[in-house]
């Protein structure tokens, strides 16, 4: 790709974007190279491994990365035999722990039988040290200090150091605390000159004796080493200098030990940089909610509801922009500020994050081209110190475009031909749009030139397209409209703003009847596309309930199969343990009568006797089947429902009777005061007094359900008076048998929707909850589920 198209379309913004989810400077160093490809087998691949991320993350997996520094000029001065420091050290043993953490992590997705495309081969390519590593692991800590277990003999000098130490301040504790304290500056054991001193009175040097090693800036405090601690203090040294040698001795066998594996360790290192940047991609693509997009080899563009992706989510537009198939060139018309430039650079930008093998902020099913480049004119690029106008520096700019484009390529031109004569602009424009067209280029082009709409209509594979414009708000709406020339909105614009209306008339006049005819033209069919956009929004968002509704009603069903044939399942194992019980008793009984007939002469209990009995107790086990189980036949009573009978409606743990029956398996029943639709499972029957259940009627309070809606908007409440409405709301969804409501907290400061959260997770009769989809408002609301 060209550099400049990459600044026109602010592509290293993007890159910027992705470094703050970066943890290793290999990765960041991998993200510095980072450009758009036009090699499908370099693109396909990439964006594979960025669906493999999004997958990682959607199951609330995270990649063990830790922030990793270059390793690199260590590897280096391996070569030359050096030593490397602690840290050194430290840093390439993070790399090998890293590598064989991140072998275990994808070992467990896999084990979990977790599909991935690419990353899966990745791992295979880290190399295991597991030697070194344990070596390295045994001997530093991860700040680079080496441990007492690097060597016995450092083990050891460093308790005999640390026996010393103790012995020296045990004694000079001694100065501190007895009589000669009142001789001490302050009542503290300090160090000079790597010995412990105290600091004393200049007056009193000679109730201590040994060693000055310094003195205060003013002289009267003197550092001294009592003669008592003199000797400590040597054996001190001698072995803090004999530690430090058994220090460099060691780092230097490790370094010697790291040294063959130098290529290993570093390939490791760009595999954890590559694999942190698959997770920046991913990451990224979570927060703009962006989608993997389909690669076309005949560079058909269909891009679905394409947002920007460096404008507020929040507030961003999004377009559903074609090209390449049915045509090959886009006039956009309007006016200014009506988003025709930011429309084509968001083609421009989202083609090259794609080439790039990132996802799109475009809704699923989007589809890209691969380009082998893309060429941009847009922006005032007028140079003083050059002497170029704006029109020479378009013009400029063009002329380098047309010397370079292809057939592969795609062209991007804002307000062509401006800057000059509007006749010889509009003609300029024409032929430079029937070069790109003869070369073959894919181009979308902006412009004011009525002279334009003709040609879009006159040329073959051209469109026109514009930009919604709200003429009762005066206000562009930022929708783009294929198919649509902009209108000229002047006058409509100047006569709602309160111009006079004979000037209004008189400006009509000079205006000849086809551009009125033409204008009211485009007008219709604005009005008309509008209408389709929204008309095509409404039955897009009711499909969306509509599957969404179908899916928890298949779960449900799901589970409710599930349940019931779990449950009978159970009640056969128990029935059959209760039959199995009858018949050990039985046999044992058997086995009895067998013992006394042993010992009877007369009146003998007969075989064949016996074995009858044996069969009818064995006829008890009913093979699974409970046709005859007295406990089911009485579980089965209680769900015999008929009209009149009393029942008690166990989510709400209120009585009822039963009105009428709504379907298959649901009963009309009236709560109290309420009527209300319940399922049969929710059921059951009961034969309380009638006074009682009368007066539990009662306690069944009336709310508002019967007019409630779904959902529950809390944006702007404060958090206290937003937590006790989801209370009271809740309740009242729960009466009114919702199967599931949604409640709309906005984005913010996160405030209000960990309230949320928290509450819900604490209710007993939520059964799950979870952020609306991304086209529903995603994290700005929860949709709950109950019981």
């Amino acid at each position: 790709m060209n550099s400049k198209v990459l600044d026109t379309l602010e592509y290293n913004k993007i890159k910027g974007a992705l470094a703050k989810f970066l943890s290793t400077s290999t990765g960041r160093e991998e993200l510095s190279k980072l450009n758009p490809s036009n090699d499908a087998n370099v693109i396909s691949p990439a964006l594979l491994e960025t669906d493999d991320g999004v997958h990682i993350l959607r199951l609330q997996k995270a990649m063990p990365l830790v922030a990793l520094n270059d390793i690199t000029p260590y590897m280096k001065r391996l070569t030359i035999d050096a030593s490397l420091n602690g840290t050194e050290l430290a840093q390439i043993m993070q790399v090998l722990i890293t590598a064989n953490q991140m072998i275990t992590f994808f070992n467990n997705l896999q084990a979990n039988k977790v599909e991935l495309n690419r990353l899966y081969d990745l791992i295979d390519q880290f190399a295991v040290i597991p030697e070194v590593t344990q070596r390295l692991k045994r001997s530093l800590n991860p700040d680079g200090r080496l441990l007492d277990e690097a060597s016995e003999t450092l083990h050891g000098l460093r308790r005999r150091i640390q026996r010393t130490e103790t012995s020296i301040r045990n004694r000079m504790g001694k100065y501190l605390r007895g009589g000669q304290a009142k001789y001490l500056s302050e009542g503290i054991i300090t160090i000079r000159d790597d010995r412990y001193v105290i600091p004393v009175k200049a007056e009193a040097k000679s109730k201590f004796g040994g060693i000055v090693h310094d003195q205060s800036a003013s002289g009267q405090t003197l550092y001294i080493e009592p003669a008592a601690v003199v000797e400590l203090n040597n054996q001190l040294r001698r072995d803090q200098l004999t530690a430090r040698q058994e220090e460099i001795r060691i780092l230097a066998e490790l370094s010697d030990l790291v040294a063959p594996y130098q290529d290993e360790i570093i390939n490791n290192a760009k595999l954890i940089g590559h694999l942190d940047l698959v997770n920046a991609k991913a990451r990224y693509a979570n927060q703009l909610k962006a989608t993997l997009p389909n690669v076309s080899a005949d560079n058909a563009l269909n891009l679905k509801q394409a947002r920007h992706p460096l404008i507020d989510q929040k507030k961003v537009v999004g377009n559903t922009i074609k090209l390449g198939a049915d045509y090959r060139a886009i006039i956009v018309t309007g006016p200014n500020t009506g988003g025709k430039t930011i429309t084509i650079k968001t083609v421009g930008l989202l083609q090259l994050m794609a080439q790039s093998g990132l996802f799109i902020p475009a809704n699923e099913g989007s589809q890209v081209g691969i380009f082998d480049d893309i060429f941009a004119d847009i922006g005032d690029d007028q140079s003083i110190e050059n002497n170029l106008s704006t029109f020479s520096s378009h013009m400029d700019n063009i002329v380098k475009i047309l010397k370079q484009i292809t057939a592969n390529s795609l062209v991007l031109l804002d307000e062509v031909g401006a800057g000059t004569d509007p006749k010889e602009g509009a003609a300029l424009a024409i032929a430079i749009l029937d070069k790109i067209g003869a070369v073959g280029s894919e181009v979308i082009a902006t412009t004011h030139y009525p002279e334009l709409k003709a040609y879009a209509y006159n040329r073959p594979e051209t469109i026109n397209a514009s930009m919604e414009f709200d003429v009762e708000s005066l206000k562009p709406t930022y929708h783009l409209l294929l198919g649509v020339p902009g209108q000229s909105n002047g006058l409509n614009i100047a006569e709602r703003l309160g111009l006079d209306p004979s000037v209004i008339q008189e400006a009509r006049s000079f205006t000849d009847t086809s551009s009125q005819d033409i204008n009211n033209m485009i007008k219709q069919l604005a009005d008309q596309t509008k209408r389709a956009r929204e008309d095509a929004d409404y039955l897009q968002s009711q499909l969306n309930a509509a599957t969404d509704l179908h899916a928890e009603l298949k779960d449900k069903f799901t589970q409710y199969e599930k349940q019931r044939e779990r449950l009978n399942q159970n009640a056969k194992e128990k029935a059959n343990e209760i039959v199995a019980k009858a018949k050990r008793q039985a046999d044992q009984i058997i086995a009895d009568l067998h013992e006394k007939q042993k010992h009877l002469s007369e009146k003998a209990v007969k075989e064949n006797e016996l074995m009858d009995a044996k069969g009818k107790l064995n006829s008890l086990h009913n093979d699974l089947t409970l046709t005859n189980n007295r406990v089911l036949k009485r579980e089965k009573a209680k769900h015999d429902f008929h009209k009149g009978d009393d029942v008690i409606v166990k989510s709400y743990g209120q009585p009822g009777v039963l009105i009428n029956k709504t379907g298959n398996h649901s009963w009309e029943v009236q709560i109290g005061i309420l009527k209300m639709k319940i399922d049969e499972n929710d059921l059951e029957k009961t034969s309380q007094p009638k006074k009682e259940t009368k007066r539990q009627y009662n306690s069944v309070r009336r709310t508002k359900s019967s007019g409630m809606s779904s959902t529950l908007d809390l944006r702007g409440h404060r958090y206290d008076e937003a937590m006790h409405e989801v209370d009271r709301y809740i309740d009242a969804a729960l009466l009114a048998g919702y199967p599931s409501v949604t409640i709309i907290h906005g984005k913010g400061t996160g405030a209000l929707r960990k309230g949320v959260t928290n509450y819900l997770k604490g209710n007993r009769r939520v059964k799950s909850f979870g952020y609306s989809p991304a086209n529903a408002g995603g994290d700005g609301s929860t949709v709950v589920k109950f019981k």
